[in-house]
């Protein structure tokens, strides 16, 4: 595929070059890239450009509008969301990543979203539902004289199909549902995922109101309702359920909430009904059948001068935004809508959602601590710019091409404003994107300072933050040893050779406040028409009473909704420290150590294309020590090739050889036969699932071990990721493999 002469080329890093071509790129039949990342960005941008075709642009000027959309995306100073990227100018051409569909009280509603989840999951996009319309567990159903299961109850089925679908060859599907907290079976609801293999695919967020926070606050009770009658069921003590919902966050990250009416006095089109829930990762409320096109600009991109005395480029930012407001509307009019109802709905009010990558990055290039008072300030600041530009974009927009079909029912009518776009700017998740761009995600701070990589060959590699490893060498103090020291804590701040300000500038995200978060959070909600997606981390020794704090403070300071993380409350969580990887790796020789009288472990049971083999790994005082695998079946050639794979890792293992050696051998190995589990990874030959269900019982092993981390240790990561068996990381309240760019909502 042409790019379209002799255009730029894009400055990626191997990894997202590695990335792009595993998740994004056009493969051919015998799955290898047929395009690379260039030809990949013309794709889009001619594509999308095709658009202004629509309003009378010539073909001069439809290849003038490619070029300068493809210049944006290949400097990677702006992005689309993932499904642009993948499905721009090829057969499924659905461009969008947020859907909400509405849920109301009859089985003939239930399934038809349940059927309507499948589709947008089949073509790329990520659904949020609420609930709330649903009668409550144990209600009379008139038409059988039954009884109702409830919400809860059919959430299942909405899990099960999901877990059935693989969305368009390349992403796993996603859900966000929404109950509102005055709904009779809020207490489940709040505690449905306390059991962490159920609901897998779902996040969950309780719709408070301002009354009830109201009530939390003088400690009433508040009154929970049956939405068949409108009838009161009963009374509850609000502070009772606020304390429920802190202390399932506190144990598991979820629930997260939303503030209902905050989202709705935002909401541009109150005419045409109320919003009800969010997207997946919660940072964009859509009406039903409502969905949104997602961009970010790189706001590392947007600073000139040294790292720590860089200025904002406030031309470039302006010019970027203006032009991102008009991508993400050619977007638009490119997309081919899964449902006719979206595309009446998106149509009609041309929602788009402009946000940012790179913020910590920025704050770095601008010698800015994170966990400052100025951070919060550029915060605002940057994201106020935004705001006006993008809203002065789409007012051109309006006045070239007309204003959105609903702009008469809408608050802009109201205020005598002509716009294109019933909103502009979101704050969403940029996992993939980020890996992409080579920058920060989001508006979250860095993870790491540096981390260590394991490739497929057994090697080890020692990743730096490049403006870390930039600003140490202008200083002269950049060496190996200094590199693989941060590599080892993943921090700066504990290591006395790295100069004081270094250590303040690259904080990470564990060193920073709870308040600190939310402060950036809200900062960022104050200019943002739509909602923020940010996770509020707390270290593993955080109590439920500074998780309500949080939660308080969110509500108080304008946030549209919180999501919180402690720090390893997760069983699949890995969470070991440069010490205890090091132990698990020295070396014990080339004779197989003896197998003791005793030793613990665990058995797994994986999916594979023979049937399902459990693999059972046991465990000394050094690690790893052994494996077993049956297929559940006597005789046979699988079960004895998964006999001799047993007997070949357990003697690699009792023979000193690194587990996450043996472990990279394995992972990625294929048959003709692979299939998927039920957590949506895929299993791709027996080896493969012997390879991962190694990784996952190390992980799980880790977790049992030390829950916490110390100052100068460093998390690893959130679990194993289903596709390579690299660590996980959790992100905008997405979990993102940094290693091959799998991603999920967390």
């Amino acid at each position: 595929m042409a790019t379209g002469g002799n255009r730029k080329r894009a400055d990626l890093t191997e990894n997202a070059r590695r990335v792009l071509a595993r998740r994004y790129l056009i493969k051919g039949d015998d799955g290898h890239p047929v395009e690379d990342a260039e030809s990949m960005f013309w794709r889009v941008a001619a594509n999308i450009a095709s658009a202004e075709a629509n309003y009378g642009a010539s073909q001069a000027q439809v290849d003038e509008w490619a070029s300068r959309f493809y210049d944006a995306m290949v400097s990677l100073e702006f992005l689309p969301n993932s499904p642009t990227l993948m499905n721009a100018g090829r057969e499924f051409q659905q461009l969008s990543a947020c859907f909400v569909l509405p849920v109301d009280d009859s089985i003939e509603s239930i399934f038809e979203a349940v059927k309507n989840t499948a589709l947008i999951h089949k073509s790329g996009g990520g659904t949020g539902f609420s609930f709330s319309r649903l009668r409550p567990k144990d209600d009379i159903v008139s038409s059988t004289k039954g009884v109702s299961s409830g919400p809860v109850s059919f959430m299942t089925v909405f899990d099960a199909a999901t877990d059935a679908i693989k969305q368009g060859g390349t992403r796993r599907g996603a859900n966000m549902a929404v109950l509102r907290v005055d709904h009779p079976d809020i207490l489940e609801f709040i505690t449905a995922k306390r059991d962490e293999t159920k609901l897998t695919n779902f996040n969950i967020s309780v719709a408070a109101t301002d009354s009830f926070m109201k009530a939390v606050e003088a400690d009433a009770e508040y009154p929970l309702i049956n939405p068949r009658n409108g009838e009161t069921v009963r009374t509850l003590r609000a502070r009772e359920v606020f304390d429920l919902i802190v202390d399932c966050a506190w144990e598991s990250g979820e629930p997260g909430m939303i503030f209902l009416d905050r989202i709705n006095r935002d909401n541009p089109t109150p005419k045409l009904g109320e919003i009800e829930s969010t997207n997946p990762c919660g940072e964009q409320p859509l009406l039903p059948y409502e969905s949104c096109n997602l961009g970010s600009i790189n706001l590392a991109r947007m600073t000139q001068g040294p790292i720590g005395s860089a200025t904002i480029d406030w031309d470039k930012l302006g010019a970027t935004v203006r032009l991102a407001v008009r991508f993400l509307d050619d977007v638009i009019d490119m997309n081919k809508f899964p449902l006719p109802q979206i595309a009446q709905m998106t149509l009609g009010n041309r929602k788009i959602g402009l946000g940012v990558m790179g913020f910590a990055d920025m704050l770095i290039l601008l010698g800015v601590p994170y966990d400052s008072e100025r951070a919060v300030e550029i915060a605002g600041e940057v994201m106020g710019f935004i705001q006006q530009e993008a809203r002065a974009a789409s007012a051109e927009l309006a006045e070239e091409r007309g204003v959105f079909p609903n702009w008469k029912d809408s608050v802009w009518a109201d205020r005598g404003l002509k716009v294109r776009n019933a909103t502009c700017t979101t704050i969403a998740p940029t996992g993939t994107i980020s890996i992409i761009a080579g920058c920060s995600s989001g508006i979250e701070p860095l993870f790491a300072v540096a981390f260590k990589r394991h490739v497929l060959s057994g090697e080890t590699l020692v990743e730096v933050n490049p403006l870390f490893e930039q600003a140490a060498r202008e200083r002269g103090i950049y060496s190996d040893e200094l590199m693989a020291a941060v590599a080892e804590h993943g921090t700066v701040r504990p290591l006395a050779e790295a100069p004081e300000d270094l250590r303040d500038l690259f904080v990470t995200a564990h060193e920073i406040s709870p308040e600190q978060h939310v402060r950036i959070q809200a900062a960022f909600q104050c200019h943002t028409d739509n909602a923020v997606s940010k996770t509020i981390n707390f270290r593993n020794e955080a109590t439920r009473d500074e998780v309500a704090q949080a939660y308080w403070l969110a509500y108080k300071l304008g946030c549209k909704g919180i999501t919180v993380y402690r720090d390893g409350c997760r069983r699949e969580q890995v969470l070991t420290t440069g010490r205890t990887e090091k132990a698990r790796r020295a070396p014990y020789g080339v004779e197989p150590r003896p197998r003791p009288e005793v030793v613990q472990g665990q058995t797994r049971v994986m999916p594979t294309g023979c049937g399902k083999l459990y693999i059972t790994i046991n465990f000394d005082e050094r690690g790893a020590f052994e494996v077993f695998g049956n297929m559940g079946k006597a005789g046979g050639c699988a079960a004895s090739q998964t006999e001799a794979l047993a007997r070949m890792i357990s003697l690699a293992l009792r023979s000193g050889i690194p587990a996450e050696h043996v472990i990279k051998q394995l992972i990625g190995i294929s048959c003709h036969q692979p299939t998927w589990e039920p957590g949506g990874g895929k299993i791709l030959s027996c080896a493969d699932a012997f390879g991962k269900a190694l990784q996952r019982a190390i992980n799980a092993e880790a977790g049992q071990l030390k829950l916490g981390f110390d100052a100068g240790e460093k998390p690893v990561g959130a679990g194993a990721c289903p596709d390579c068996g690299g660590a996980m990381y959790l992100e905008d309240g997405c979990l993102v493999c940094r290693d091959c760019g799998y991603s999920k909502c967390a």
